[in-house]
């Protein structure tokens, strides 16, 4: 008797990048938090610090985990964060330069796209559609691993 379990299987991944904020964000944001237990310091209690202190360390923990980002491409399908579309509906992949992706993320940028970027990560790939039904004409997905990205979704097409 097979399990209902197995009936639900997803397709094994085929590729994943884990995006996480960098330590000097995550630092910087800290800091900022720290300036402010400082003026909670400055103007109540140590026991009023203290609460204010922890609650924006555990602030901060909750930031870290938020700004976390997931691209996988299993057989069938490309998900990024909670975004996913699939694999049939893509119609062409391009590796972008730091400079290419800083204009189609700004001046050149399409107001229907999807953008799955970050502002710490200057590499990234343009997946256009080619989904009638879709108005959305193209991702935009920062990507430190780009060129592996393009590579897994053009041997998919």
């Amino acid at each position: 008797m097979q399990d209902s379990l197995d009936l639900v299987r997803k397709p094994d991944v085929i590729w994943r990048e884990v995006i996480r904020p960098p330590l000097w964000l995550l630092a910087f944001i800290y800091f900022m938090f720290l300036s402010l237990v400082l003026a909670v310091w400055a103007a109540f209690d140590i026991r009023t610090t203290v609460i204010t202190w922890i609650g924006f360390t555990l602030l901060l923990a909750f930031i870290a985990v938020k700004m976390r980002s997931e691209i996988t491409i299993d057989g069938q399908e490309l998900r990024i964060g909670k975004a996913h579309i699939e694999l049939k509906y893509l119609e062409k992949v391009e590796l972008l330069t730091p400079a290419q992706i800083r204009l189609l993320r700004t001046r050149d940028a399409d107001p229907a796209a999807y953008l799955a970027i970050t502002f710490w990560i200057s590499t990234g790939v343009k997946i256009t559609l080619k989904d009638s039904r879709d108005s959305t004409p193209y991702w935009l997905v920062s990507s430190r691993s780009a060129k592996e990205l393009t590579n897994t979704l053009y041997t998919l097409l």
